[in-house]
């Protein structure tokens, strides 16, 4: 598998697995009883999407999100119905991406201000004509997971590792952990280093040894993140 896949299984695979799966459409025909949620990563970013219910809020651990409301419950079908009526009635998406979930972790608004956007959002979105019939209503319960993760005093990234490599070290000090995304605290006043969980798929992994301590290094590749303000518009070209 390429070095920055961030799936257990090669390309040709994932597609096969795609075949008979709820996210790409294919598998229409699950019996379990569904619930559409609205998920909130950052001021401005809410997402819509379906988990099954016997999951419970694993899903919403999963992908980060740092607030969240169940909005309904129902069939499969009706609860993908009601996705997509709320992705073209309130512009909500159903996916946002990893980067800029890590980008706004470290400057998030208080508890309050989350639940408030998320309440607001759940309330445009139960009063929408369209709701498919099966699908039953479920009451605003806002529910956050800044505590979990350990956002809090969160200082922001320096740093994402890009990919694994044999022999290569990651070392660091565990500040928080959100969805897929460790933030380590590495030595030298290099800041916070991200490393995404889901590149360790498929790695024999090792305990570095005990005289490196827990700033072990970092031996792998690793991408910088521009800090607030850099890499805007040029104004000059030299």
């Amino acid at each position: 598998m390429p070095g920055r896949s961030t799936q257990a299984r090669c390309a040709e695979c994932a597609r096969l697995d795609r075949a008979h799966s709820v996210a790409a459409d294919t598998y229409l025909d699950d019996p379990r009883i569904y619930r559409v949620y609205l998920a909130w990563f950052g001021s401005g970013m809410v997402k819509v999407g379906i988990t099954a219910e016997e999951r419970g809020s694993a899903r919403l651990l999963e992908q980060g999100a740092v607030a969240f409301g169940w909005l309904g419950r129902g069939p499969l079908m009706a609860a993908r119905r009601c996705e997509e009526l709320l992705r073209a009635a309130l512009g909500v998406p159903d996916r946002i991406p990893y980067a800029e979930k890590r980008a706004v972790r470290a400057r998030l608004p208080g508890v309050d201000e989350r639940a408030a956007e998320v309440a607001q959002l759940h309330a445009r979105a139960l009063a929408l004509a369209g709701w498919p019939e099966s699908l039953e209503r479920v009451q605003c319960q806002v529910v956050d997971h800044a505590r979990e993760f350990g956002l809090a005093g969160l200082g922001p990234a320096s740093g994402v590792v890009t990919e694994l490599v044999d022999g290569g070290v990651v070392g660091g000090r565990l500040v928080a952990a959100a969805g897929p995304d460790l933030h380590l605290e590495v030595g030298q006043g290099s800041g916070i280093l991200v490393l995404d969980t889901r590149l360790m798929s498929g790695w024999d992994l090792a305990a570095v040894g005990a005289d490196a301590g827990a700033d072990g290094g970092v031996t792998v590749p690793v991408r910088a993140v521009p800090k607030e303000g850099e890499g805007g518009v040029q104004d000059l070209l030299f």
